[in-house]
């Protein structure tokens, strides 16, 4: 019989995916006490500010330079899912939206035409630690969608299915596990579609936790990606730090080996050719020449923000204003 395990491999950053996905970056940041700015109480020599992707002493500012992040930056055809498991991001966009979010929240955005946003990790609590913990997941648009309009949702964790069995839990970001379903992406993304069977879930087991995944129809992609402590999968071991791409139309049970989580994506490929550079994903070279030249013309309707890295007051809670003056609020 045939393993339903088709490749082993070791995580790079990004991480690997499969088509319909362009990658995924885990980020996960032991950051210090905040200070009056919500940057980190910590001296900055040695970093390499506005490129700081080292990881010393446990934590990166990536682009920021007081605040940890990504200050204003465009995208043009495709989507981007942050998945905050720890901490929180405040979001804007050129669009005129803003966010906080976090603590199990996700926000899905179409890029689309192109939009510019900043994406930012205030360090709120100035007497402990800040952990942030997030994923960022590219998931490609077929050419009917590269140039729709922008949008962007919040999957509020509030509203995220969990399914908790014999010391199994996961999380249903996108797609249908069991009885559970997501609670709904963007109207544009390859992902509305049923038929496209794309899931997003993270999956917990306890140690010895066995959880058997559901069927996918043929053709479609699936990798698991070890995060933490191990899993057996179909006899074989997968580690802290691998993948797996697996069968999706093959019967398996994930076992944990101690406390182990994974995140999990699957979908049927959009099949089409994929041209990137930098922040844009399109189908031929023409069209990202385009993207540049519509970029460096428009803006994508230009930075609304008195600041590329903008943050919300300490005390501000998890909310989310939308282009079209919607507000959403939660509470913490």
């Amino acid at each position: 019989m045939a393993s339903p395990i088709l490749q082993v491999a070791r995580l790079q950053m990004p991480w690997a995916t499969l088509d319909p996905f362009l990658f995924c970056v885990h980020h996960n940041d032991a950051y210090p006490r905040g200070n009056v700015a919500m940057g980190p109480v910590a001296a900055l020599e040695g970093r390499s500010i506005g490129a700081d992707f080292s990881g010393k002493d446990g934590w990166s500012m990536y682009h920021g330079d007081v605040v940890p992040g990504f200050p204003a930056h465009p995208h043009r055809g495709f989507e981007t899912v942050t998945l905050v498991r720890r901490g929180r991001i405040d979001h804007a966009d050129s669009l005129g939206a803003t966010a906080r979010f976090g603590g199990g929240d996700v926000q899905w955005m179409t890029a689309g035409n192109g939009i510019v946003h900043s994406e930012m990790f205030p360090l709120l609590h100035a007497e402990s630690g800040n952990h942030a913990e997030l994923f960022q997941i590219w998931l490609n648009l077929p050419a009917r969608s590269k140039r729709v309009k922008p949008y962007f949702t919040m999957l509020w964790a509030e509203t995220i299915p969990v399914v908790n069995a014999a010391g199994a839990r996961v999380t249903v970001v996108a797609g249908t596990f069991g009885e559970a379903t997501g609670p709904g992406t963007p109207p544009d993304s390859w992902a509305a579609d049923p038929a496209h069977e794309v899931a997003i879930w993270t999956v917990a087991l306890a140690d010895g936790a066995s959880l058997p995944l559901p069927l996918a129809a043929r053709g479609t992609s699936r990798v698991l990606y070890v995060f933490d402590g191990e899993f057996e999968v179909a006899g074989q071991v997968v580690s802290k730090g691998y993948l797996a791409v697996l069968d999706a139309t093959a019967a398996v049970a994930l076992r944990g080996r101690g406390a182990s989580e994974a995140l999990v994506l699957q979908g049927k490929p959009i099949g089409e050719p994929v041209v990137s550079h930098g922040p844009f994903v399109m189908n031929t070279a023409t069209e990202i020449h385009e993207a540049y030249t519509d970029y460096r013309s428009s803006g994508f309707g230009g930075w609304p923000w008195k600041r590329r890295d903008p943050v919300h007051p300490r005390e501000q809670g998890r909310f989310a204003r939308h282009a079209d003056g919607r507000v959403e609020t939660r509470e913490g």
